[in-house]
């Protein structure tokens, strides 16, 4: 009997501060529960949407950017080409008259002729070099890459251009100039 009322005892002293620290425990609410887990649920579904929509947008800015640049390289073939377009243009005009003129001494006619034939053989180097940049892929450029060096060679076209014309004017200022001298000295002295 001494051990049942030690168990007891026991058992009771065990119990009492168990159901002392239980006073005030919270209550769980079910309803509470499964509104966060649906929310939990909706916001997986739209930062889920959110993810395709920017990797959308990625992929059509990527798109963008490339068919931008083929734009800017076919802009940069384009002005290469006018400017090619301009020197075949001097070169049959202009380089004629230069060379047919009288007052263009037989020695300066290959020096003009070879003058021009450089530039006009850069010229074709360029063609032939974007051809190789448009067509080979031996190259492995990026197209930002490409882009760039069709806007240097634009630019050395444009060059070109300038060049021719800044000869083209040079002859014709010397052929002017010797007309004048000619018309001077042989003038009449009558008076």
């Amino acid at each position: 009997m001494k051990t049942k009322i030690l168990i007891i005892a026991t058992a009771f002293i065990f119990l009492l501060p168990a159901r002392a620290a239980c006073q005030g425990m919270p209550v769980y609410d079910n309803t509470n529960f499964i509104s966060l887990v649906k929310s939990l649920v909706e916001s997986a579904k739209q930062t889920s949407q959110l993810i395709k929509s920017v990797q959308f947008l990625k992929d059509a800015k990527d798109a963008i950017e490339k068919v931008s640049s083929v734009v800017q390289q076919l802009r940069a073939v384009e002005e290469i080409a006018q400017n090619n377009q301009r020197l075949i243009n001097i070169m049959q005009s202009d380089l004629q008259d230069i060379l047919n003129s009288p007052y263009i001494k037989p020695e300066e006619v290959t020096r003009v002729a070879e003058s021009f034939d450089a530039i006009v053989q850069n010229s074709l180097d360029t063609v032939d070099f974007m051809s190789e940049i448009l067509s080979s892929d031996n190259l492995k450029m990026t197209d930002a890459e490409r882009a760039e060096v069709l806007k240097q060679k634009e630019k050395e076209s444009k060059e070109m251009v300038s060049i021719i014309n800044t000869k083209t004017k040079r002859y014709r200022d010397i052929i002017s100039f010797r007309k004048m001298q000619d018309i001077v000295n042989n003038r009449e002295t009558e008076y």
